[in-house]
C-alpha cells in the first residue's frame, strides 16, 4: 500500500502547490510588495504623511527570480508533505475518494490555517509582534491541539471524546496568543484587512484542491 500513499501525494501535491503558487503570485505577494513600500518608507523616515500616501503600485521586489523560485519551491515540498498527511490519512482509515479527500482537506485547513489564523493572524511586513519563539511554539500548540480535538469529535462519535475534542480545540484560544508589548502596523489597515482575506482563502483553496486530487489519485492507484 506505499505506493499508492506516495504516487496521489506526489501528483496531488504537486498541482496543489503549483496552482497556490500562481493564485499568491497574482493576489498574496503583490499585497506583501505593496507593504514593504510602507516599510522602506519608515526605514528612510519619510514623514507620516508620505507613508500614508505611498503609491500602490510600487513593488520594490517584482521581478526577483530567485524570491519566486524559492516561494513555488517552497509550495510544491508543502503541498506533497500535506499530501502525505493525507493519503497516509486514508490508508489507515480505509481509502478515499475525492468527495472524501475534500472534506479532509476542510479539516486541514481548519488544523493547519483557520484555528492558528484565530490567534495569530497572517500580516504584512511592518507589522508589531511578539517574537517569534514565542509565536511559533503556540502555533505549534495550536496545530496538534486543533488536530487531536478534531480527530476526537469527527472520528471517534462518542459524546465524551467529542467534549474533550471541543475542549482541546478551544484550549490554545482560552490561553490566549502571544501578542507584542504595543500593537501597530506601517500598512494601511484596509491593505492589512485584505491581506488576512488573501492569505485564508487562498489556503481554503488549496486544502479543498489538495483533498479532492489526493482522494482521486490514491483511489485510482489503489487496486481494487
Amino acid at each position: 500500500m506505499l505506493r499508492p500513499v506516495l504516487l496521489a501525494a506526489i501528483l496531488s501535491g504537486t498541482i496543489a502547490g503549483g496552482a497556490l503558487s500562481l493564485v499568491q503570485s497574482l493576489w498574496v505577494i503583490p499585497l506583501i510588495h505593496r507593504a514593504e513600500v510602507y516599510e522602506q518608507a519608515a526605514a528612510q523616515q519619510a514623514p507620516a504623511a508620505d507613508r500614508e500616501s505611498a503609491p500602490a503600485e510600487a513593488d520594490p521586489s517584482e521581478g526577483d527570480p530567485a524570491r519566486t523560485i524559492y516561494t513555488v519551491l517552497t509550495n510544491l515540498l508543502i503541498g506533497i508533505a500535506f499530501g502525505l498527511l493525507l493519503t497516509s490519512a486514508f490508508s489507515l482509515r480505509g481509502g478515499a475518494d475525492p468527495a472524501r479527500g475534500v472534506l479532509w482537506g476542510l479539516a486541514g485547513f481548519v488544523t493547519f490555517a483557520l484555528a492558528p489564523a484565530l490567534g495569530l493572524p497572517p500580516e504584512l511586513p511592518g507589522a508589531e509582534a511578539a517574537g517569534v519563539s514565542a509565536r511559533q511554539a503556540w502555533w505549534g500548540a495550536a496545530v496538534v491541539l486543533t488536530g487531536g480535538g478534531l480527530s476526537l469529535v469527527l472520528l471517534t462519535g462518542r459524546l465524551t471524546w467529542v467534549l474533550v475534542g471541543c475542549v482541546l480545540v478551544a484550549l490554545p484560544h482560552l490561553i490566549g496568543a502571544p501578542q507584542p508589548a504595543e500593537h501597530g502596523a506601517l500598512a494601511p489597515e484596509a491593505l492589512a484587512r485584505e491581506f488576512l482575506s488573501a492569505s485564508l482563502l487562498t489556503n481554503f483553496a488549496f486544502w479543498v484542491v489538495l483533498g479532492g486530487l489526493a482522494g482521486f489519485f490514491y483511489r485510482r492507484s489503489t487496486p481494487a
